[in-house]
């Protein structure tokens, strides 16, 4: 007898098992990779409304990489699927509007291509590692200010640029700390390995 028809034989409902990453801040990740079509649909339209789309619809979306991750550590949801897919949306809601705006000529094409070869080169490096380490504050910063640079820039304002400049640098130094230190080391700066952070 197995334990599905135990439990119907001592009145218990049988409940189908489901994998430990369903659950809610999974949910509100994809959720947040739902919203990346938004943004570019807005940035495509080239006008108030679509910018209005597209600004508040990346603003939600961002804001929602805190809430995930604070559900995953606050009810024990941590799980190793939450700990690849998070980040991974977290560079495309960057990464998408980035190429979106180069498109259109409000960034310059080198900027943008130090930022993709930063992620490709740690994803490429993480791909080895027989464990998923979690970020440093500098991979926090950089996140930040990624996001503060791309919302600036989709409202079409001078200041972002300056934030854009001031990202990749942020951007190609958090992946040089990262593969320089090790949290076995003692990297000072490092984080502990949780659901929600950015490298």
């Amino acid at each position: 007898m197995n334990l599905s028809e135990a439990n119907v034989e001592n009145g218990i409902p049988s409940q189908k098992l489901r994998p430990a990453w369903v659950n809610l801040p999974t949910a509100i990740t994809l959720l947040r990779l739902g919203g990346i079509p938004f943004i570019l649909l807005g940035l495509s339209w080239g006008s108030p409304l679509g910018k209005g789309l597209a600004f508040w619809t990346f603003l939600l979306a961002a804001a929602t990489d805190w809430l995930d991750g604070y559900l995953a550590r606050r009810h024990g949801w941590v799980t190793d699927v939450g700990k690849v897919l998070d980040p991974l949306v977290d560079k495309l809601l960057v990464l998408a509007p980035l190429l979106s705006l180069l498109e259109l000529s409000r960034i310059p094409a080198w900027g943008v291509f130090l930022i993709v070869g930063r992620e490709l080169a740690i994803a490429s490096w993480r791909v080895n590692q027989t464990q998923i380490r979690g970020a440093n504050l500098w991979g926090k910063a950089k996140t930040v200010t990624q996001i503060l640079a791309v919302a600036l820039l989709i409202l079409g304002w001078p200041v972002g640029i300056v934030c854009f400049w001031l990202a990749v640098g942020l951007t190609l130094l958090s992946g040089l700390m990262y593969l320089c230190y090790d949290d076995a080391h003692g990297d000072p700066l490092s984080q502990p390995n949780k659901e929600g952070s950015s490298v």
